[in-house]
C-alpha cells in the first residue's frame, strides 16, 4: 500500500472516531438533560450507543467496556440515584 493509500485509512479512521464521539456526545447530553427519559429508556440509548461503535470498530469492545460503560454507569447513578 502506498502513502495515498495509508493517508486514506488514517483520514477514514479520523472521521469514524470524531463520528463516535459526537455519538457519545449526544448520547451524554440526551441522557443528562431530557427530563422525561426513564432509566430504561437511557439505558437502551447506551446499548444502542454501543451497537453503533463496534458496527464502525467491530474488534473494540473491551475498550468500549473499559471506558464509556463506566461513565455512562456513573451518569446514570448521578441522574437516577441508581446503579
Amino acid at each position: 500500500m502506498g502513502d495515498h493509500g495509508r493517508d486514506a485509512e488514517l483520514a477514514l479512521e479520523e472521521r469514524m472516531i470524531r463520528r463516535m464521539h459526537l455519538l457519545v456526545d449526544l448520547t451524554t447530553a440526551v441522557i443528562a438533560q431530557d427530563p422525561r427519559i426513564t432509566l430504561d429508556e437511557a439505558w437502551a440509548h447506551v446499548l444502542a450507543l454501543k451497537r453503533a461503535v463496534l458496527a464502525m470498530f467491530p474488534d473494540k469492545e473491551a475498550v468500549f467496556d473499559l471506558i464509556y460503560t463506566p461513565r455512562f454507569s456513573r451518569l446514570l447513578a448521578e441522574r437516577f440515584g441508581a446503579n
